[in-house]
């Protein structure tokens, strides 16, 4: 990616600054995720079932639940029959299994970009390579990528981890990576599996997502310039944990927070410029909150910096560009 040249115009001499970075909050798969259970709800009607969370934000599940989505920890617990949408993170080879024995209709959400990584595992499953698979093994992604090979993939979080990986044959090693990991942390793990294994494979392309790189070469961007990051984003959002910690690492304090409630007023003493994004599945409403509880902090100089343009859009699955098709006159992907 292309990184603007930095600009410090946006910093006053007096006053408390707000800086907007850009871009921000929803990537492409997450806005196809959400659009699908939203078509889905307005096409079919209630009950749909969704297996996980769609996205990892609190608001965006709480919203669709209002609407009629009914959010489950397994395929088991949807009635025969039924439809379940699979949430962007994907899923491995056992939950489609386990759809396909009851009868289950689904409607598959998984980001295109995760797609490529399950893809790219067979491959080199067939091929008789070794697996590394490098992220976070509680996180729903992994679960799902780790299913496509369980028996030749290991997962390490760590370069201490990947320092220690042994293999049947040290000549025939791949390795692939969550999406949703931090563009540093993830080289310094890619560097020890090199160490341990020169002939190591890697993927035709870079695993990690244009989304997440590019939020976090946003952050790096103004990370000198800003005295503290807030970050929204729910816990268990991995991209924006991710954010909290690029920052950090810079010797920005940075917090994640769900929403402006979450600010605490001591974070904010002596700060006169903040840096504000959001994680990829942070919806635009939450930043616009947060910058309206601010200004009434006294950040009222508000500038957006934009390090990159971002316009990548994904194309829905054919179960929902059917409904579009078939649907009455305002039911069509937002």
């Amino acid at each position: 990616m292309n990184q603007l040249a930095k600009q410090e115009t946006y910093l006053p001499e007096t006053g408390k600054t707000l800086l907007l970075l850009k871009p921000r909050g929803f990537c492409a798969g997450v806005v196809r995720a959400i659009d699908i259970v939203r078509i889905a709800l307005e096409a079919f009607g209630p009950p749909i079932y969704v297996r996980k969370e769609i996205v990892h934000n609190r608001f965006v599940v709480e919203e669709l639940q209002g609407k009629g989505a009914i959010f489950v920890d397994s395929v088991e617990e949807v009635p025969n029959g039924e439809r379940v949408i699979y949430s962007a993170h994907g899923v491995s080879p056992e939950v489609r299994e386990a759809s396909q024995q009851r009868g289950l209709r689904v409607i598959d959400a998984t980001c295109p970009l995760v797609t490529k990584v399950h893809v790219e595992a067979v491959k080199f499953a067939k091929e008789g390579y070794s697996l590394v698979l490098i992220g976070h093994r509680d996180h729903d992604e992994v679960i799902g990528t780790l299913g496509e090979a369980p028996v030749v993939t290991q997962v390490v979080g760590s370069p201490q981890e990947a320092a220690s990986v042994t293999v049947p044959n040290p000549d025939r090693v791949a390795y692939l990576t969550q999406t949703t990991l931090s563009l540093d942390e993830t080289k310094d793990i890619i560097a020890a599996l090199r160490l341990r294994f020169p002939n190591i494979k890697a993927p035709a392309a870079q695993d990690i997502c244009y989304a997440t790189e590019n939020r976090q070469v946003a952050v790096k961007h103004v990370a000198s310039d800003a005295e503290l990051l807030l970050v929204v984003g729910s816990d268990n959002s991995s991209n924006s944990n991710r954010l909290v910690e690029v920052a950090r690492n810079l010797g920005t304090g940075s917090h994640l927070i769900d929403s402006y409630r979450d600010i605490q007023s001591g974070w904010l003493d002596g700060v006169k410029t903040i840096a504000l994004t959001a994680g990829a599945s942070a919806p635009e409403c939450l930043v616009e909150e947060v910058t309206k509880f601010l200004s009434t902090k006294g950040f009222d100089n508000v500038h957006e910096v934009e390090v990159m343009p971002e316009n990548v859009r994904f194309g829905l699955p054919p179960e929902i560009v059917e409904a579009i098709a078939s649907a009455p006159a305002g039911v069509a992907a937002g």
